[in-house]
């Protein structure tokens, strides 16, 4: 099963690009998701499995690492990703 996430990072430090950098950065280290990136969001792509494990990886990080942060996301069945 495919899965199509948006997710948006906001984390609540006063100089919060280098926080919303790394987790984008990491994000793009697992080859077998697709990762599209723009001004507002972060869309993630692939196996469901594979997208629900990492997530659940990278926000604990994230938590473990920086503190406080706020996640949103969006989660649609399959894969909608741009042709």
């Amino acid at each position: 099963m495919k899965l199509s996430v948006e997710i948006s990072k906001y984390p609540l430090h006063q100089d919060y690009i280098p926080f919303i950098k790394g987790f984008i950065d990491r994000l793009n280290e697992y080859d077998n998701l697709k990762v599209i990136t723009n001004t507002l969001s972060t869309q993630i792509f692939g196996d469901y499995d594979l997208v629900m494990q990492v997530l659940n990886t990278e926000i604990k990080r994230s938590y473990e690492e920086f503190g406080k942060a706020i996640f949103v996301c969006k989660f649609l069945s399959g894969d909608l990703s741009p042709a």
